[in-house]
């Protein structure tokens, strides 16, 4: 049961990340980690959606069968033209296999691809999952946030399997 809901202030929280580069078209260089802070979002409007993990079979939130660019991705502009001043995905993997997932998937610099390492910051929101006994240890949910101000102004969490309620188009509708 989730902890975060509509008009709540998130929690603090400190994610790692690569920044994107043209260096990291060069497969021979990973780039170093960084550090983003909560508190960098105070002031704007920001799109989180989270996967249980990087390079799972959901390929960004998007159906197996499509080969085009990921929902969120493909719909970059949208976002943007409803005022969203930052995307970011989030999943419980470390920086570099979110750097590489985040290469993998055409981001560059439109999509910032946050480690939340062990779901610690999903686990103050609850929106941790234990997917331990299919060898998966804790995971994040599977869910969208709208933030303005770092307020919550929508929640949006799977609670079946596919993508719904956490995907690009449902997202964008409640912007």
């Amino acid at each position: 049961m989730a902890a975060i809901k509509v008009g709540d202030t998130i929690p603090e929280g400190t994610f790692k990340y690569i920044p994107w580069s043209e260096a990291l078209n060069d497969n021979l260089v990973c780039g170093a980690p960084v550090e983003l802070s909560t508190s960098e979002w105070k002031g704007k409007k920001v799109v989180l959606f989270s996967v249980p993990g990087a390079f799972t079979c959901s390929l960004f939130s998007r159906p197996a069968t499509q080969t085009t660019s990921p929902p969120y991705l493909e719909k970059f502009d949208q976002f943007k033209a409803k005022g969203v001043d930052a995307i970011a995905v989030l999943a419980a993997n470390d920086p570099f296999v979110m750097s590489g997932w985040a290469r993998f998937e055409g981001l560059k610099d439109k999509i910032i691809a946050l480690s939340d390492n062990g779901a610690q910051w999903s686990k103050k929101l609850g929106l941790d999952k234990d997917l331990t006994a299919n060898g998966l240890g804790i995971r994040t949910s599977r869910y969208a946030l709208i933030l303005e101000d770092n307020v919550v102004k929508y929640v949006g969490i799977e609670t079946e399997r596919g993508v719904t309620v956490s995907g690009a188009d449902a997202v964008l509708a409640h912007l």
